[in-house]
């Protein structure tokens, strides 16, 4: 017994260090986490969720979506592209050296830009660009995230924690019976799709293993005119004759989170290049 506080100060102290490893720590490194600024850009991120969407996490929240989604893309690590931009004034030798990569390209400037070179490491992106370079082209290297999430089209870069400073609670998951949620706003971005999608997933992909969340619309008889809201449902998924499925509030409201779930702009903690449209 003699020795009994000498255990109890050592079970302090040792609770005491995990304590301010793993709560103070963390709050000193992420609890003041801000907006950020857009890398190449003036633009804030994240930008504070309008009221629907707002609403609508807490509709994710008690529905237990996060049961069968995660909200978290998986980053392995980053790679380079090489994009050649332009020809010069001397296309036969820029066709040389683009063949010297393993690629093939036209004289056509209408071609351009092109990706020449996916997918390599920094010093080899370099060389490409300089050996492009000196044969008289013009070329960008472009920093491309990797891994198994990213291959799938779910994001453009891993997750961070900025990207949830407006999330209350975060619905982070830790199972995928359904695919990752971080970036659906950026690939499914249509609040109509999202819509079909809770009452019948299957009528919007096909074999979906995801049960349909009917109780959150309403089956009203049409009255002197159909309602500006009724879902257009393909016909083994609509209702009898004379009805229609209007959604209720809180089916808007998670349609409206599911939307504004955007991942994809670039930051000092997660850079890529994003892709510009040249149409």
């Amino acid at each position: 017994m003699k020795n009994g506080f000498h255990v109890f100060l050592a079970a302090f102290v040792a609770l005491g260090i995990s304590w301010l490893g793993f709560v103070l720590g963390s709050i000193l490194q992420l609890g003041v986490e801000g907006q950020a600024t857009v890398l190449q850009s003036s633009d804030l991120y994240p930008v504070q969720r309008p009221g629907a969407a707002t609403m609508g996490l807490q509709v994710y929240r008690a529905e237990g979506c996060a049961a069968c989604h995660t909200e978290q893309i998986r980053q392995e690590g980053v790679a380079c592209d090489v994009v050649l931009t332009a020809m010069g004034n001397n296309p036969a030798a820029v066709k040389k050296a683009v063949a010297g990569l393993g690629a093939q390209i036209s004289d056509a400037t209408n071609a351009l830009p092109k990706t020449v070179l996916s997918r390599v490491s920094k010093a080899g992106a370099d060389a490409a660009t300089a050996s492009i370079s000196s044969a008289g082209g013009t070329a960008e290297i472009h920093i491309v995230a990797t891994g198994p999430d990213i291959a799938r089209g779910w994001g453009v870069r891993g997750s961070v924690a900025r990207d949830y400073l407006w999330d209350d609670p975060v619905q982070l998951g830790n199972l995928r019976a359904g695919p990752d949620l971080a970036n659906v706003g950026a690939r499914l971005g249509n609040v109509t799709w999202q819509l079909l999608h809770l009452y019948a997933p299957q009528s919007v992909v096909k074999g979906s293993a995801m049960p349909p969340f009917r109780f959150l619309f309403r089956v009203e008889k049409i009255g002197g005119a159909p309602s500006p809201d009724a879902l257009q449902l393909p016909k083994p998924f609509a209702p009898a004759p004379g009805y229609e499925v209007v959604p209720t509030r809180d089916a808007r409201n998670l349609a409206a989170y599911l939307v504004s779930l955007h991942a994809d702009v670039p930051l000092f903690e997660a850079p890529f290049t994003p892709e510009v449209s040249t149409k």
